[in-house]
């Protein structure tokens, strides 16, 4: 693996939009090399034949049917609202029409 320069890092920085100060230059140098290091290894491992994926555990959704359930309060509710249409809350208009 070719060794990184701090110019290789400004080069990054910069093309990822990164304002980096000078001082962190010397600092972020060795860790994006041994990022590439990494990058390297993953690369030399065979995967022929694996299905791709996006995660290393699948994730499956745990979901219910939806059911209509009656509420033994229904009419309790209605009745504490400050203004009732039949089976409806009466709110203030907000839209002019």
């Amino acid at each position: 693996m070719s060794h990184i320069s701090a110019d290789d890092v400004r080069k990054v920085a910069q093309l990822a939009r990164l304002d980096l100060p000078e001082d962190s230059i010397a600092t972020f140098t060795p860790q994006l090399e041994r990022i590439l290091e990494f990058v390297a290894q993953l690369e030399a491992i065979d995967t022929e034949g694996l299905p791709p994926t996006t995660r290393a555990v699948e994730v499956v959704n745990v979901t219910r049917e939806d059911g209509v359930e009656p509420t033994p309060v229904r009419e309790e509710l209605l009745n504490q609202a400050p203004q009732r249409e039949g089976d409806f809350f009466r709110v203030p208009r907000i839209l002019n029409s």
